[in-house]
């Protein structure tokens, strides 16, 4: 791809996604709206998504950034409802969608049929995070489905790989396919094992926040291609990893901390923006291809196989739900009952992304014995109807069922006296430590520096409180609020200073960044609570 149309893909989505943050559509959706649109429009170059580059070179990253910032010890109790969806889903859905559209086609292999059911099975959650997020959805269905989205892509590709091999006739059996998906399964998880350590280690080691963040840039890619070339899963290795680092991130230093924040939270807007208006920009690659399976017959097919996915999500989380809690007293007692609109809410959320349409690219165009791959124009055109269905229709209503349904969101107040309590406590050891180190004579300090650090650390554990605390009834802020406005308000008539006597002359450039990078440091410790 030349560079001019891989600027214009990175810079219209982006500018897309910021306009989406502005409306009530979720960046997701108008993205791939916008997409279809464009992709019709004189002038507009040709994108064909490259297997080679969306599954070794997009999807590392942004399982990455996914992992990084999901809770361990959330998944680890919320492990059983997301293996059931991440992997058993993914196989279920891979017999019973695969099964369904050999009847419905005619002269349609059931390999064939297969090979299509695995690559949609797996949903890509991203979009369904994100409305979770955006309208405070409970943390344990979040966590759900952030984890399936984590693990469902490994399961689905090695699915893939299996019926593929059946399909181009390469002689794949029952027993075969087992071996191949613990192979890796087991081979992607250890590689994470084995790597996870040492890159942490090295994190710490290197001093210089540059260095570290460059390191973590390149570990996704880095573990992704280690279980690839062992022939394991490059996504539970990158999982695997990000979810130990993720969870250890507190054993780097803060300068690394908040660059690393920084980049990756760019890397994934980038990513996410450009891989959600690539879907959109496919129709008229599909459409080209599409060949004989044309009218009519064409949208009958995508129509049937949208109602088939949609009704097999249903089939599966009801019983996955509640029959093991049926079963067991101990899960009953464990885990809080999910009601009827739990399992509602995540079996609606099963909308496809990317991941399926890189695979169904990457289906070849001939079996070994030379002769054309039955309908792969057919299977990547309902590749494509099924997840821009699936975004299209189950990602508008999902925001509007979740409001019908009166789900309970988090409860901001409850989580905000957590926060108080923790840094109560955290506070408490603060001035223990303090006093302790101020009672050495080692550590004198004039009073009015010690008296400062007392102050920072009141200022600290006050913050958290006042946010619970009454509002001004001129502006409607938080005492807590007005204080980081009035901070904000100091730091900028600093500021304004610091440039008037570099416009001066009086200080030089370097001085200036000097000044205003401790200023940029102060305002972000201010606004730190937000």
């Amino acid at each position: 791809m030349d560079v001019l149309p891989l600027l214009m893909l990175v810079a219209g989505s982006a500018a897309i996604a910021g306009v989406a943050r502005r409306t009530p559509v979720p960046a997701p959706l108008l993205l791939v709206a916008v997409g279809l649109v464009v992709s019709y429009l004189p002038g507009v170059p040709a994108y064909e998504l490259d297997p080679h580059i969306v599954l070794p070179l997009l999807l590392p990253p942004l399982l990455y950034t996914a992992g990084v910032e999901s809770s361990y010890l959330d998944l680890r109790a919320n492990w059983r409802p997301v293996v059931l969806l991440s992997v058993g889903y993914v196989l279920f859905a891979t017999l019973v969608v695969g099964y369904a559209i050999y009847l419905i086609v005619p002269d349609l292999p059931l390999t064939a049929a297969l090979v299509l059911g695995a690559v949609i099975a797996p949903p890509d959650a991203v979009a369904a995070t994100a409305i979770a997020r955006r309208v405070g959805l409970p943390s344990r269905i979040t966590t759900i489905l952030q984890g399936e989205s984590l693990v469902n892509d490994a399961t689905a590709i090695t699915a893939y790989k299996v019926a593929l091999a059946a399909a181009v006739g390469e002689g794949a059996s029952w027993a075969g396919g087992i071996g191949e998906f613990a192979l890796a399964a087991l081979g992607g998880v250890g590689v994470g094992l084995i790597l996870m350590v040492p890159l942490h280690w090295l994190r710490k080691c290197l001093s210089e926040a540059l260095l570290q963040n460059t390191l973590s840039l390149l570990i996704p890619f880095v573990a992704y291609a280690a279980a690839e070339e062992v022939h394991a899963s490059g996504v539970l290795a990158v999982v695997v990893v990000a979810l130990y680092l993720g969870h250890r991130s507190w054993q780097v230093d803060f300068a690394t901390r908040l660059q690393e924040a920084a980049v990756w939270k760019m890397v994934a807007f980038i990513l996410e923006s450009a891989v959600f208006a690539l879907i959109g920009l496919q129709l008229p690659v599909v459409l080209k291809e599409l060949g004989e399976y044309e009218g009519l017959t064409a949208a009958w097919y995508a129509v049937a196989l949208f109602v088939i996915v949609v009704v097999a999500r249903f089939v599966w989380v009801y019983p996955a739900t509640y029959i093991p809690r049926w079963l067991s007293t101990r899960i009953r007692e464990r885990e809080p009952d999910p009601g009827w609109t739990g399992p509602l809410i995540v079996g609606w959320a099963g909308m496809r992304g990317v991941v399926s349409l890189a695979i169904a690219f990457s289906i070849p165009h001939v079996l070994d014995d030379g002769s054309p791959f039955p309908a792969r124009n057919l299977v990547l055109f309902l590749t494509f109807t099924t997840v821009i269905g699936t975004l299209v229709v189950q990602g508008l209503s999902l925001p509007g069922l979740i409001k019908v349904l009166k789900v309970p969101g988090r409860d901001a107040r409850a989580e905000t006296l957590a926060e108080a309590q923790a840094q109560s406590e955290a506070s408490r050891a603060a001035q223990e430590r303090l006093d302790t180190l101020l009672a050495d004579e080692r550590n004198a300090l004039p009073d009015a520096l010690a008296d400062r650090l007392r102050a920072v650390l009141e200022r600290r554990r006050n913050a958290v409180w006042e946010r619970l605390g009454t509002v001004n009834a001129v502006t409607g802020e938080s005492a807590d609020d007005t204080y980081r406005r009035l901070a904000g308000e100091m730091i900028e008539a600093e500021r304004e200073v610091f440039v008037r006597l570099r416009d001066q002359r009086r200080i030089d450039d370097e001085m200036l960044r000097t000044l205003l990078r401790r200023l940029d440091l102060e305002e972000a410790a201010a606004y730190r609570e937000e």
